[in-house]
């Protein structure tokens, strides 16, 4: 067998190289708006794509950040704030504009995600707001997001949690759970909101196990709301139309047992 040439070098990088238009061009970012109850609109940047959902402003989210507003001086004002799988980090921000004392948002750790939160932040915030963005991965160390509490709460945990639009990872539940446990304050007053629309309607009790996951951790468990929106936000998807309309929102609350 003769040794391969420099023309045919060329040719055989010539028939495995793709043509310059072979890849789609990454998605560009795009942003959204959300008028506050109070008449703001806020401007909400959106990454591009992402596997993880992150390129969407969710029901589940819009509504839990009008329900925040509409109840902000019981729920939010001069308390602290940790919001997981935050996405364009709507929540917080309302949260942070209505007088949250320090608030945590939170994204998988991809730094296109992470660094999307911290462009809503500088665009929507002012530099006195005590608001930061962070990479975080369920069930992992939770030192992290505690270090922006004050000394004296740094290891009580925040006052208010926020889970937008999470039931849909079923697999991981437990380690969401285990987040929430580390994560909130133990007292009868803290509280995680789990808003959450049933995209897929037949997997709505896999979506609904979290709760009783939650109830043997040790929460009880209140249905605070319900909304039925204008529309789907999949109009292509199959399943109970109403039910993909739907945000139902539920506190958890630590158990009178697990206080003791």
């Amino acid at each position: 067998m003769s040794e391969p040439s420099e023309d045919d070098d060329e040719t055989t990088a010539g028939l495995f190289k793709e043509p310059d238009d072979y890849y789609p061009p990454e998605k560009e970012p795009t942003v959204v708006e959300h008028r506050m109850l109070s008449g703001p609109i806020l401007k909400l940047r959106l990454v591009g794509h992402s596997p993880l959902w992150g390129h969407l402003l969710w029901n589940a989210g819009r509504t839990v950040a009008n329900y925040l507003e509409a109840n902000s001086t019981t729920l939010i004002r001069h308390k602290s704030v940790l919001e997981l799988g935050a996405g364009a980090g709507l929540p917080s921000l309302v949260s942070v504009l209505n007088g949250a004392s320090c608030v945590v948002v939170t994204d998988y750790p991809e730094e296109a995600l992470v660094e999307n939160l911290r462009v809503n932040i500088r665009q929507n915030c002012h530099e006195q707001h005590n608001i930061h963005a962070e990479g975080y991965l369920w069930g992992a160390d939770i030192s992290p997001l505690t270090r922006y509490l004050s000394d004296d709460k740094s290891s009580a945990g925040f006052d208010v949690l926020i889970l937008a639009d999470l039931l849909f990872n079923h697999s991981e539940h437990a380690k969401l759970l285990s987040t929430v446990q580390q994560t909130l304050q133990k007292s009868p007053d803290a509280q995680a909101l789990v808003f959450f629309t049933p995209y897929r309607p037949w997997l709505f009790d896999k979506d609904m196990a979290f709760f009783d996951l939650a109830r043997k951790g040790g929460f009880e468990v209140e249905r605070i709301f319900e909304k039925i929106m204008d529309k789907v936000m999949f109009e292509e998807d199959p399943g109970d139309e109403l039910l993909r309309r739907t945000v139902f929102g539920y506190s958890l609350h630590w158990s009178a047992e697990s206080l003791k």
